[in-house]
This record gives structure tokens, C-alpha cells and sequence, in this order.
């Protein structure tokens, strides 16, 4: 890539912002390098920057609730979520472009804002450890904020990895030296593994316990599950076992009796099961547009822009009883008293019911809400040590006790070892078991489907797609990124 657009945004540090609501960006693009940072201060603002990336924003936030956000569109190409146009619509049926910026802005931002991407905020966390290092604060200090920033860069080169395959990750000395251009290639596979594990086994190792980690930060446990989410994707069943028994015996952690609670207004800050949650609040510091993009412009008391719905395929794969599906909306009354539901659905309910999930948020007098965003959760450390267990060696009582934690609290049945002996069929039970406990999160069912070799296949049987193949498990790079490598950034197979 070019060494303009590599370094785009980070020797300068701009836009420093934390992911707590007490936190405010703030622009230190006029700081002389060569006396910053000096004191704590200076290093806590370096730290905040590398949240930043991670808030949910719709300009330059990753885990914004809109279209520019990794879960809208990661569910999208899923059961979960759909559309009528845009890339609810294209991701749905794995019509996946090179030149679609709905696509690509993820790794290098769109044509008019390449800086918008987030492939750069890795290289500017990189040159932000180096800086920490370097300067005159305690050991102590600097363990801490170093800590920080590589579960921030972990967190971020999985996210990207798992959307794209391996990256470009810009070593440091190629950062000290902007000025000479050198377009640089895509890690290997195992390199780009090894670079986010070694992130996340040393965050884990100097990060605070969770019960000693202000809300929205990163804690020991947090850098933990990402690295769990890591190993799933690499089906390293022992590691996934290892890294989930370490949660648990954290014993900070459990499962919250009230599933629909967690998504309240205060839900995740008040809740243990919630391992790390995105705060947010009215002012846009970090955004939740959620409402906006899912309820109907004439829905009561307040609409929005119905910009994606969920699908009737994934409605009804839920048990009757199932208290997750009813935060799935499948009848609303509007405000001219028509009412629409399956046999009556309108244009808003005609893909799918509603998938709100949150708190509606009624008395918000903006599009945004105060809800946070929900990222990772103790009920995936139980399932996902339920998966491993199984594929390890066998499904065993042990493992169906765990996913019987999770089905107790959605209030629906016990399942029994006797019905899931076959690793076949237990899979696809925790498969579907994820889809219904995580929708609307953090975008990993994606991953799980294509863990279980199910992800094209179910886009086939849910849409007929002809777009869908085998190459759609990673999303497409921008044709400007390859471009810009001359050569030696190859872009994904089928996308040529």
C-alpha cells in the first residue's frame, strides 16, 4: 500500500477519544512528537485514541449499529439480517464487490475518505506502543496502557482478519519512515494469526481483572474472549477449552436470569454476564442508531427508517417458548391504527419481523439511544466451551450441561446427551443455538456458519442466490487497495 495512505492519520494522533461517555475527542494533531507524551495524562489520551476506532460512530466507528457498522453487515449475509437495497440487499444473497464501498470501506475506506478505513488505525496503535515505550512514566504505567493498546489492535486485526483474511500489518520501522514509499503485501495465514494471538496472550497478561476495570474498558477477560473467538475460527479446540476454563475461573462472570434485561437502558452497565459493552450515550461521543435503522418510520411512538429487517427463515428456526424471539417484532400497530403482522406485513415486515432486540428507547428525542452496544458476553465463553468440548474428542454430558445453561434462561427445554451423541448433529444444534443467542451483537455468526461449512450453503437454501460460492467466505478488498500495492497485495481469489 502506499505509504501516504498507510501512514494517514497516525504519527499526527488525531482525534483522540475515549469509549466511556465521560470521555471527549479530542484533536492533539498540533503536539511536537519529540516532547509528547510526558506525563500519565499524555499516555491516557494516547490509550483513549486507540479505543476510538472501536466506539460505535457511523463516520469512523467499526461497531457502529448502522450500515457502516461489522455486525449489520456480517448478519446480513446471514439468516439473520436482511434488505431491500444497499448491502443488507447484496450481502444477503453474497453479492460481494470489489466495487462496492459498502464491502470494502472496512479494510481502507471509501474513494472520497480513504482514511475512513480501519486497516490504519492498526499501524497508528502500532506506532502509539512504540511511543509508550519510549517515554518517562512508570513501568507500571506504561505495562498497563501498552496492555490496552494491543488488545485494542488484537480486537481490530481480528475483526478485520475475519471479514478479510489476512491483512497488511505494517512493521515498525516502515512507520518511522513515511517518506519512502514501499508498497507492502498481505501477512500468510499463520502470520496473521500469530500476530493477533501474541496481541491478545500479552493484553491478557497485564490487563486488570474485570472487577477491577472501569465499564467500557478492556480487562483480562475481554482479551481472553477475543482470543477464544480466534481459536474458533481456527478450530484450536484445546486452546478454546484452555481460554474459556480461565474465564470461568475468574469466578466474576455469570448468567443473567433476565435475557431481554441486558438490553435496557442500563441492562449491560448493571449486568455480570456482559463481559465488554460499547457505551453510549445522546451526545454521539459513541453512537447507537439501532432504533433508527430497524422500526418503521410509522411505528408507535417512535419510528425510524426501516432499513433492514430480519427473515421468517430465522424467526421460526426459534422454539415456541423461546423468550429470545420476542425481541423479534412480529406485529406493530402504526400511527394511523393499521396494524401489520405475517399475514399482513406491509413493506416493513414483509422479509422478516423486526429485529429491535433493545430497549426501544420510546422518550429518545434523537436517532440515537442511550442503550450500549453489547459485544461479547459470558454465555459465549459457555457455548463456545461446549463446542470444544464436543469437537475435541465427543459430545459428552459435560458439554450438553453448558448449553443447557444457556437453554434454561431462554426458557425452553433441556436437551438430552442421548439425542446429540452424533458430533454431526450436536454441532448443528450449538450452531443454531449461537444463531439464537447472539443475533444482533457483534456479527460472529457469520463465522460460526462458515467454521461449520454451512455459510454458503444456507445463503443457497435461504435465497437461491447464484452469487453464492466459496469464495464469499472472506468479503473482497477495494479495487484502490490493490492498485496502490503494485503487485504484491493480492487481492481475494473470485474477486478479480
Amino acid at each position: 500500500m502506499k505509504m501516504k495512505l498507510i501512514f494517514l492519520g497516525i504519527v499526527t494522533l488525531m482525534f483522540m477519544g475515549g469509549c466511556t461517555k465521560d470521555l471527549v475527542p479530542k484533536d492533539y494533531a498540533d503536539i511536537n512528537p519529540s516532547i509528547f507524551p510526558q506525563s500519565e495524562d499524555d499516555i491516557q489520551a494516547m490509550v483513549n485514541s486507540c479505543y476510538y476506532p472501536l466506539r460505535g460512530a457511523w463516520w469512523d466507528g467499526i461497531n457502529s449499529t448502522s450500515e457502516r457498522g461489522i455486525m449489520f453487515v456480517l448478519d446480513a449475509t446471514t439468516e439473520i439480517l436482511s434488505g431491500k437495497f444497499s448491502v443488507q440487499r447484496d450481502g444477503h444473497l453474497l453479492n460481494l464487490l470489489p466495487t462496492d464501498e459498502g464491502m470494502t470501506y472496512f479494510y481502507d475506506g471509501t474513494s472520497d475518505a480513504p482514511g475512513t478505513g480501519f486497516y490504519n488505525k492498526i499501524s497508528r496503535m502500532t506506532t502509539t506502543i512504540d511511543a509508550i515505550e519510549k517515554s518517562t512514566v512508570s513501568e507500571a504505567v506504561k505495562k498497563k496502557a501498552i496492555a490496552e493498546v494491543r488488545c485494542a489492535r488484537g480486537l481490530l486485526a481480528y475483526d478485520l482478519f475475519d471479514m478479510y483474511g489476512p491483512i497488511v500489518i505494517a512493521p515498525l520501522e516502515v512507520l518511522q519512515n513515511p517518506l519512502k514509499e514501499k508498497p507492502l503485501a498481505r501477512l500468510s495465514h499463520d502470520e496473521m494469526v500469530k500476530f493477533i494471538e501474541d496481541d491478545l496472550v500479552a493484553a491478557a497478561a497485564d490487563l486488570p481483572d474485570p472487577g477491577a476495570t472501569e465499564y467500557g474498558k478492556f480487562s483480562k477477560a475481554l482479551a481472553k474472549m477475543i482470543n477464544i473467538r480466534l481459536m474458533l475460527h481456527e478450530k484450536k479446540w484445546d486452546k478454546v477449552n484452555a481460554l474459556c476454563d480461565d474465564i470461568i475461573k475468574m469466578n466474576y462472570f455469570h448468567i443473567q436470569s433476565d435475557y431481554v434485561g441486558m438490553w435496557s437502558l442500563n441492562g449491560a452497565r448493571n449486568s455480570k454476564e456482559v463481559i465488554w459493552a460499547v457505551p453510549c450515550d445522546y451526545d454521539g461521543t459513541s453512537e447507537n442508531q439501532w432504533q433508527l435503522m430497524v422500526l418503521p418510520s410509522d411505528f408507535a411512538p417512535k419510528g425510524g427508517w426501516a432499513t433492514v429487517q430480519s427473515t421468517w427463515y430465522f424467526y421460526d428456526s426459534f422454539e415456541p417458548t423461546d423468550i429470545r424471539k420476542s425481541m423479534l417484532i412480529t406485529e406493530y400497530t402504526n400511527t394511523e391504527g393499521v396494524t401489520f403482522n405475517r399475514a399482513n406485513p406491509g413493506t416493513n415486515i414483509d422479509l422478516g419481523p423486526i429485529p429491535l432486540k433493545i430497549d426501544q428507547d420510546a422518550l429518545r428525542t434523537t436517532g440515537l439511544t442511550t442503550v450500549d452496544i453489547i459485544q461479547y458476553r459470558y454465555a459465549d465463553v459457555l457455548l463456545s466451551k461446549a463446542e470444544a468440548l464436543a469437537n475435541m474428542s465427543a459430545p459428552s454430558q459435560e458439554a450438553i450441561d453448558l448449553v443447557n445453561v444457556i437453554r434454561r434462561r431462554a426458557q425452553i427445554p433441556e436437551i438430552k446427551l442421548a439425542d446429540y451423541s452424533s458430533l454431526a448433529v450436536f454441532n448443528d444444534m450449538i450452531l443454531t443455538e449461537r444463531s439464537h443467542e447472539y443475533w444482533c451483537e457483534n456479527g460472529q455468526y457469520r463465522s460460526d456458519l462458515i467454521r461449520h461449512g454451512k455459510f454458503v450453503s444456507r445463503c443457497k437454501e435461504l435465497t437461491g442466490s447464484t452469487y453464492a460460492d466459496d469464495n464469499k467466505v472472506v468479503f473482497p478488498f477495494s479495487l484502490r487497495a490493490v492498485s496502490e500495492g503494485k503487485g504484491v497485495f493480492i487481492q481475494n481469489p473470485g474477486y478479480n
